[in-house]
């Protein structure tokens, strides 16, 4: 009976929201995808679920951490990025936990999750469309919050000796940040983290832990004042597309290798035989056709949606500590005194 009576809500939902396109398409026929979805300011009214590729789609029923948490704080909240799926929200409270138990300040900064509706961004990424990608920053979480405005301005810092070609500064790199790295690829539910190539082949040379997870972390352009992590489809999500699993191996070989030759650092020879073209901005139409309806729902309030007050429950397994004795398997080695950083109980339902 259950099932049938959601069946018939889904159908009415669909129904409501296809009227409600109808009369909005006129409007947003020529509009870039971008200044559609970067104009919403708040979430659907409708089940969670990720819908496309990770930079190719957008996302209902989004989550949004809360800008302060025991173990982490939101930044550039001017961007309005917390949003994501349940279970990539999820992650992260449960990661930002792992991180101060490994003595990563009290915890993580986390940058851009994505946009209430998810979709092509106004700018930055071509990723982060579907709510299961988040950016955290080479910077640990500092034992006094920061202010909003602190938030904003606070600058990156960059892992990299940018007096040599693609080199970790080992002034500011430390071991603390590999563990956290490789705690981030440690999840099941994670697929990738994404690094600096420099930063990869760093790991590749001193990680002294589980190698197998090294296969995890991608090396990528960028990412050398944050490490993205993206998480896999998650169960029951027949609308998302997911990613080719990455090779078998630790990573550390001639794919590896290829980042530090001229090849990905070359511009591309432009061809004297071709007119310059404009590029062509991401529409509506290039997207999965169910965003259409994304866009057209009605919103759901931010305190309703916000992760971690009344909606704990939107996941069957809310985060819980990690058993230390799981971290030291990680990272290879017991956890010394000056790590063993208390970890926050979960905030109750209410």
């Amino acid at each position: 009976m259950a099932s049938i009576s959601g069946k018939i809500l889904r159908l009415a939902a669909a129904v409501f929201l296809c009227g409600a396109f109808a009369g909005t398409s006129a409007a947003q026929e020529g509009t870039p995808a971008k200044q559609l979805f970067g104009a919403v300011k708040l979430p659907s009214r409708t089940e969670a679920e990720p819908l496309g590729f990770y930079a190719k789609g957008c996302m209902s029923g989004a989550v949004a951490l809360p800008t302060d948490g025991p173990t982490w704080q939101a930044m550039r909240l001017s961007r309005n990025r917390r949003w994501g799926n349940p279970e990539m929200i999820a992650l992260l409270e449960q990661f930002s936990r792992d991180a101060a138990k490994l003595g990563w300040g009290s915890g993580i900064l986390v940058g851009d999750i994505s946009q209430p509706r998810g979709g092509p961004m106004l700018t930055g990424h071509a990723s982060h469309q579907i709510g299961l990608d988040a950016d955290i920053w080479f910077t640990p979480k500092p034992t006094q919050p920061l202010t909003a405005q602190q938030r904003e301005d606070m600058p990156f810092t960059s892992m990299l000796d940018k007096s040599k070609f693609l080199t970790v500064d080992t002034r500011r790199w430390t071991n603390t940040h590999a563990n956290v790295v490789m705690q981030a690829a440690s999840y099941p539910q994670v697929e990738r983290v994404f690094v600096n190539p420099a930063i990869k082949k760093k790991l590749c040379e001193t990680w002294t832990g589980d190698r197998s997870l090294l296969g995890k972390v991608r090396p990528i352009y960028g990412h050398d004042e944050h490490f993205h992590i993206r998480i896999h489809c998650p169960a029951g999500t027949a609308n998302c597309q997911r990613q080719a699993p990455v090779a078998k191996g630790d990573g550390c070989d001639k794919s590896l290798a290829w980042w530090f030759t001229k090849e990905p650092w070359a511009p591309p020879k432009p061809d004297p035989n071709k007119k310059p073209v404009k590029p062509r901005p991401v529409m509506l139409s290039d997207l999965p056709k169910a965003c259409a309806a994304v866009l057209a729902a009605p919103s759901r309030p931010e305190e309703d949606a916000t992760f971690g007050g009344g909606a704990m429950a939107y996941t069957s397994q809310p985060a819980a500590p990690s058993p230390a004795e799981n971290i030291e398997a990680i990272i290879g080695k017991p956890l010394s005194a000056s790590m063993a950083v208390p970890i926050p109980t979960p905030r109750p339902l209410q």
